[in-house]
């Protein structure tokens, strides 16, 4: 029985993939800056998860918050970092305060995350999975997404970092187009809070761009791709994992890079 940390786990994918996880067998800390929301998911998860509070735009909360859950959980077995936020605007007006948002939270978060995570993962050569994104390079650019983007391209950097210095843990960087499904906290999706008429507008450039390929995956599909992950051997881990929608068969495509 795995002992998972999914750090987001408030919302959207990562509440999807914690939920998932520890229903599936796992010991999971569930950890997010909102609390009570996490506290509902770790209900609906069952006995074998646990919430804690974390803020990954603040060093000390991520590291108390990982200390938290390696005493619950007795040591660390893996990690899944899926927080993320994605501004739509263009980058002429992207200000400085929002690139700093951006990256605290998609990119500084991950650092910081990981860092308290290591020596945890190191004793038992232990697996990290980030969530990525199309846009970080496996698409042409996405007018009103550039910040994001580009945070997610210096993502799959820093998961290659890592890795470089800690080849016995197996870090891999999950990219993962549009996902669809969940209800309330659960919901999917990541244009939450965008101006409605300018995604109208960059709707159709994203189009012609080519930059939306494939088709929606449901997110029980990406949690046996995460689980998948997490049930192999660090030794043999791939570093990246590219999770498109429904194949020809039925199931999920898998493409390790």
């Amino acid at each position: 029985m795995s002992k998972t940390v999914v750090i987001g786990a408030s919302s959207g994918l990562g509440r999807c993939i914690g939920v998932g996880l520890a229903q599936r067998g796992d010991d999971v800390a569930l950890l997010a800056r909102r609390l009570e929301r996490t506290q509902v998911a770790a209900t609906e998860a069952g006995p074998g998860a646990i919430a804690l509070e974390c803020d990954v735009t603040e060093e000390s909360s991520c590291r108390s918050a990982i200390a938290a859950a390696a005493e619950a959980l007795g040591g660390i077995d893996n990690l899944v970092y899926a927080p993320a936020i994605s501004p739509l605007v263009r980058l002429v007006d992207t200000d400085a305060d929002t690139w700093r948002r951006v990256f605290d939270t998609n990119v500084i978060g991950a650092a910081v995350a990981t860092a308290a995570a290591v020596p945890h993962l190191a004793a038992v050569s232990g697996k990290a999975v980030y969530l990525s994104s199309d846009t970080g390079g496996y698409t042409p650019p996405w007018p009103g997404l550039g910040a994001y983007g580009v945070s997610k391209a210096a993502l799959e950097r820093l998961v290659e970092a890592w890795r470089a210095e800690h080849p016995d843990i197996g870090f891999t960087c999950l990219i993962v187009g549009e996902c669809a499904g969940g209800d309330g906290d659960a919901r999917t999706g990541m244009n939450i809070g965008w101006d409605s008429d300018l995604a109208r507008k960059a709707y159709p450039l994203w189009l012609s761009a080519g930059a939306m390929p494939g088709k929606l995956m449901p997110v029980a599909d990406l949690v046996n791709v995460v689980h998948t992950i997490l049930a192999t051997d660090a030794a043999t881990s791939m570093p990246i994992v590219v999770a498109r929608g429904a194949s020809a068969a039925g199931g999920p495509v898998l493409d390790g890079g």
